[in-house]
């Protein structure tokens, strides 16, 4: 499944780089993703697409200070802002997609099982 989903992901990125996305390719969408990561932004809130649900904006990683066992040493953080229609979901929802997410990215491994 995350082979299948990686190899659509690809394949829509180019049709979109190539300036080729078809209306089917977002017809029926509930959901997006606005990464500005590649701008060395360092946070943004993104605008929902009506009719979606939500969309989440994701920002570039930057090397931080970080705490880790009373220590400070350097680490990764990026920032990423979720924007939901209230109308739809609510703030809770919301927050345990984003705690889900960050669970995902600081143990991609899991993302397997």
């Amino acid at each position: 499944m995350l082979r299948q989903i990686s190899a659509e992901i690809k394949a829509m990125a180019a049709r979109a780089r190539e300036g080729k996305v078809k209306p089917d390719d977002v017809d029926g969408s509930t959901f997006s993703t606005s990464n500005l990561g590649m701008y060395d932004v360092e946070d943004f809130i993104a605008i929902i697409n009506p009719p979606e649900a939500a969309i989440l904006a994701i920002s570039s990683a930057r090397e931080v200070p970080v705490v880790e066992d009373g220590q400070v040493k350097a680490g990764w953080r990026m920032k990423a802002t979720i924007s939901v229609d209230h109308r739809v979901s609510d703030g809770a929802e919301a927050a345990q997609f984003m705690q889900k997410l960050a669970e995902f990215l600081e143990n991609p491994v899991m993302m397997l099982v």
